[in-house]
């Protein structure tokens, strides 16, 4: 399975949801980034992504983009494929 890293904040209810429909999908660990913690991290994720909003999610070196982007990937069916590295 792919390494999963998501740049998030604690209180956020999309980040929520992401992580719920990536452990349902198999994730088992997901590589946090708490920007509310580091805002340094913020300045990162916008120069990586060119989005200052939370979640931003990232399979394996595949920018994903947020909730929403996750969940229509889910509903496409490209998803565990994605994860699985295919």
């Amino acid at each position: 399975m792919q390494a999963v890293k998501m740049y998030l904040t604690q209180s956020c209810p999309y980040c929520v949801h992401a992580k719920a429909l990536l452990k349902q999908r198999g994730v088992e660990q997901i590589d946090e980034v708490r920007v509310d913690l580091e805002p340094a991290e913020r300045s990162t994720m916008m120069q990586l992504t060119g989005r200052r909003t939370v979640p931003q999610i990232f399979i394996g070196d595949t920018h994903v983009g947020g909730c929403d982007d996750l969940v229509e990937l889910d509903r496409r069916g490209e998803l565990l494929p994605l994860l699985a590295g295919a």
